[in-house]
């Protein structure tokens, strides 16, 4: 099942393991890469010299393409689009538009550019910059997400540009991979259900609270970090929900602080990311400080195996979800019943 989108990035089927914090790890991201998709290592909580021992250890494992997702307003952006293009990093995935001019730069070095965007004038945007391709997430999608169904906004896209269009949000089976290839994208994108593997490092008891959610079982809140996250619903997302901003803020202060922490981050850095993003995502300066909050949060539910004190991002597919296979098997599946998915499709024209 060969699509622009194999092409372009080398992988021999159109399915790319996103760029999840705390959880696309070099196991996910090697595992998926073997398998013939597109993983891609998540750099946002990592230092520098973190992201650089992970790159090194998925080309330890694996002789394939993959990609690393980089946040385009970080202080060491720069930096670390060098790095890629240094270790010969196939894509560079990012989760808010990059400049023009990076984009030019990781162009010149053969690194493909695929920036994620919610909206068709997003999309429109990079084009215009030269990235080699576009991931589109539609609302159903986990984590920071806008409020247009899949269903709409991959046609949208599609139509309104000339490069390959991934599409993410709502996917998890080979039916949504062979809707995709019909609406016209090159391939779709998954978050939850490459999460929910035996090749994620998730503990199994974290992966357990994913397995018994049904659908519905997702909220999509802007209280936790200011910004429209969904993720599943939780002690945690209830309070949050009920809880004035003011009472918030004390505690979003201490998460920042072990967030500094942990990276090894200067305080002059972790205020000149967060006025960065202010700046990009047109946020007051109380939102930005629960921003800075979240990947502690995360972590405490996705590393630490604390569900019920963090953030468990999450599509809503996840109550569609009841096994955990290999990558290796979950990707074989997903071409397997798309190609027949597909097949029965052309047979009613016939």
């Amino acid at each position: 099942m060969r699509t622009p989108l194999c092409e372009l990035t080398g992988v021999r089927h159109p399915i790319v393991q996103t760029g999840m914090g705390w959880v696309a790890g070099p196991s996910l991201v090697s595992a998926t890469a073997n398998a013939g998709g597109l993983g891609v290592l998540a750099s946002a909580t990592m230092t520098l010299p973190q992201l650089t021992d992970a790159v090194r250890e998925v080309k330890e494992r694996t002789g394939e393409p993959f990609g690393v997702n980089l946040r385009a307003d970080a202080g060491d952006a720069e930096e670390r689009c060098d790095l890629l293009i240094r270790e010969g990093v196939k894509v560079a995935s990012f989760a808010l538009a990059p400049s023009q001019r990076l984009i030019g730069k990781l162009k010149d070095a053969g690194v493909v550019v695929i920036p994620s965007i919610g909206a068709r004038r997003h999309a429109e945007k990079v084009a215009g910059w030269g990235a080699d391709a576009v991931l589109v997430q539609g609302g159903e999608g986990g984590g920071h997400t806008g409020s247009v169904a899949t269903t709409l906004l991959i046609p949208q896209v599609v139509d309104a540009v000339d490069i390959p269009v991934i599409a993410a949000g709502g996917f998890f089976d080979g039916r949504g991979l062979a809707a995709a290839l019909c609406y016209g994208a090159a391939g779709v994108a998954m978050g939850t259900r490459f999460l929910l593997t035996t090749d994620s490092r998730v503990p199994d008891e974290v992966k357990r609270s994913y397995l018994d959610a049904q659908v519905g079982d997702t909220v999509v809140t802007s209280k936790v970090d200011g910004l429209p996250h969904r993720m599943l619903r939780t002690d945690l997302t209830h309070s949050a929900e009920s809880q004035a901003l003011l009472r918030r803020l004390p505690q979003a202060l201490r998460q920042a602080v072990a967030f500094k922490a942990l990276t090894g981050m200067s305080w002059r850095r972790l205020i000149s990311d967060g006025l960065a993003m202010r700046k990009a995502q047109k946020l007051p300066l109380n939102r930005v400080l629960l921003a800075a909050n979240t990947p502690m949060l995360i972590k405490s539910a996705l590393v630490d195996g604390h569900p019920e004190a963090g953030v468990l991002p999450a599509g809503q597919v996840v109550g569609m979800i009841d096994e955990l296979p290999s990558c290796e098997k979950l990707i074989d599946s997903l071409v397997t019943e798309a190609a027949e998915a597909l097949r029965r499709a052309g047979s009613l024209s016939s």
